[in-house]
């Protein structure tokens, strides 16, 4: 609201240092901070507020070291999250931004399925919660609509001719008029640590003959919906001791905010010949204040937490990166950026696979793992949870720099 504001502020009123707010870098700067200081300041206030309520954590006993003065921890602190990543974005962002409008829709849609999760596992003593099979529902239509809206929608669109920044070129005192760049419809990806670098999911159909391409939703979609799916119960797995989904999660986040401004600056991405994503620069605002609302939260969060975020807020950290990463193209890193996620999914998969194998062949259930998801495995074997978070953002750091370092290394 404020871009707009001041935005007649400079082209109307022509008023002296108001056309600031038209730069990125600044509203994103803005963003960050404000939602930092909402996070910190008011999240005493929400933290307080669940805490007059009743909304505290039920433990379940799994014989984990420290485990029962966790029980009564407020959760739902994703509210915390949610509200100090929104208002930053209402005022910062450019609203009209097919990109922004999908993170909002998004942040809302999931929070809303999380914390109807929270709701009846707290107020209605259900500690099942939402029933897997409507989480999943949730998931899928959302997927539908980030996947129909990043397909169908105009505004949507993709250059690969990044070295023809101008429509005009002036040179020894003339001028030559150059065609107009081109932005295409495209369902292209791009495929890391390859020259290049770019997948057309509309090729996995070209066995179909001459206009494969206008069925390339067919594929596109029901991708989109697996991606959302599988992130957001990764960071849901993630969320197990204090400080790991909200740590890991604002690593994840710095590195995608990278890949979103040079994917939407067309200097940028020309000097590294990767795909421009028109109007996608505008995320980075977006970025700005999930990151600072997720490193606010921690403060509360960190070991022993004051709060949890509870399925309101892995949820919903799940649903924007995996919507962030599909948006700028970048689906395939999130088995880097996002592998402490992948890693503790995996653990799951694995763990109750080869229980369901061993029990059908031996009559007896077996584990590879003393317990998942995989940090539980860790607090097993004794370590303190505190190392385990601190290590655990150590990986991810070192899985960030190395997705980013993919702009180059081809």
């Amino acid at each position: 609201m404020l871009y707009y504001l001041f935005e007649y502020f400079d082209k109307t009123l022509d008023i002296p240092g108001t056309g600031v707010f038209q730069y990125i870098t600044f509203r994103s700067a803005l963003a960050f901070l404000l939602s930092l200081l909402l996070s910190t300041i008011y999240g005493k206030r929400v933290i307080n507020f669940l805490r007059r309520q009743q909304v505290g954590e039920t433990v379940r006993e799994l014989g984990l070291a420290g485990q029962n003065e966790k029980a009564g921890t407020p959760t739902m602190g994703g509210l915390i999250i949610i509200f100090a990543t929104l208002v930053p974005v209402f005022l910062f962002a450019r609203l009209h931004n097919i990109y922004i409008v999908l993170l909002i829709v998004t942040t809302l849609w999931m929070g809303t399925i999380g914390f109807v999760d929270d709701y009846i596992k707290i107020f209605k003593k259900d500690k099942q919660g939402l029933k897997g099979i409507f989480k999943v529902i949730g998931q899928v239509g959302l997927g539908i609509i980030v996947g129909a809206v990043l397909y169908f929608n105009p505004a949507v669109t993709v250059r690969t001719d990044t070295g023809r920044t101008d429509v005009f070129k002036a040179a020894a005192n003339t001028t030559v008029i150059l065609p107009a760049p081109v932005e295409e419809k495209s369902t292209a990806t791009t495929i890391p640590f390859v020259k290049n670098n770019e997948f057309d999911y509309a090729e996995v159909l070209s066995f179909m003959g001459d206009g494969y391409e206008k069925w390339a939703w067919l594929i596109f979609i029901p991708v989109v919906i697996f991606i959302i799916t599988a992130v957001s119960n990764g960071a849901n797995l993630t969320d197990g001791i204090d400080g790991l989904a909200a740590g890991t999660s604002a690593v994840s986040v710095l590195a995608l905010g990278i890949f979103t401004f040079v994917s939407g600056n067309i200097i940028f991405s020309n000097y590294l010949n990767i795909m421009y994503i028109p109007n996608s620069g505008e995320m980075t605002v977006f970025i700005s204040a999930f990151v600072g609302s997720l490193i606010g939260f921690l403060w509360y969060n960190s070991f022993p937490a004051s709060v949890f975020m509870g399925d309101t807020g892995s949820l919903t950290i799940g649903g924007i990166i995996a919507v962030l990463a599909i948006a700028v193209r970048k689906e395939i890193l999130i088995v880097l950026f996002c592998g402490i996620f992948l890693a503790e999914s995996a653990s799951v998969i694995i763990q109750v696979s080869y229980f369901k194998y061993t029990k059908k062949r031996f009559g007896e259930g077996r584990r590879i793992f003393l317990m998942s998801p995989l940090h539980h495995h860790y607090q097993k074997k004794g370590y303190h949870e505190s190392k385990i978070v601190t290590r655990f953002w150590i990986v991810a750091v070192m899985l960030a720099i190395l997705s980013i370092v993919t702009l180059k290394l081809r």
